[in-house]
């Protein structure tokens, strides 16, 4: 394991127990994770990373994973999970935010692997984003899914206060906040 970077919230690492008894590790990413998140996405099924990337990404660029994996842990911040394997641990799922140019607001998106879906791993991974964020002051939420994407779509629905939706060109627009529960 690399030495945390400067800002790094140490305090967002910990363990976590999926429905079905797994404990997995979830963790702010680090610039090291890059070729991580490559052989993550080289693990995703074809349909995954479309609903993930909205385009067929068979190999993720060296750097665009050196971007996903750069952040500066305010403004930008992503968290991933790790499965202990018989090496070293290896990405199954990541999390992240970005601000974009409106006040209080930030974009948010996650992948599982599909090995890993069907855990709850999701829902938790969602929620333990949209905390981060709302500790970091954010307070509105924007997602772009595709609009075929139920279980995405559902997910933000049923655990967020939704103020608006869009579709169009088969890509619905979302923006909500924390549910009065959630906060």
């Amino acid at each position: 394991m690399t030495a945390p970077c400067q800002g790094y919230p140490a305090d967002l690492e910990h363990k976590l127990t999926l429905k079905d008894g797994t404990v997995v590790r979830i963790r702010p990413i680090r610039p090291d994770d890059a070729p991580r998140l490559q052989d993550l996405h080289s693990r995703l099924s074809h349909d995954t990373a479309y609903q993930r990337f909205f385009a067929i990404v068979k190999r993720l660029p060296p750097d665009w994973a050196r971007v996903l994996a750069t952040v500066d842990y305010h403004r930008r911040l992503a968290l991933v999970v790790e499965a202990h394997g018989e090496a070293d641990p290896e990405l199954i799922a990541v999390g992240r935010y970005d601000a974009i140019d409106e006040k209080d607001t930030v974009e948010v998106a996650f992948v599982v692997q599909d090995s890993w879906q069907n855990r709850g791993l999701g829902t938790i991974l969602f929620d333990e984003i949209l905390r981060a964020a709302a500790g970091r002051s954010y307070r509105r939420f924007r997602a772009y899914v595709l609009a075929d994407n139920r279980r995405m779509l559902d997910l933000i629905t049923r655990f967020t206060q939704v103020e608006s939706r869009k579709t169009e060109q088969a890509v619905t627009e979302i923006v909500f906040t924390l549910s009065d529960e959630r906060r």
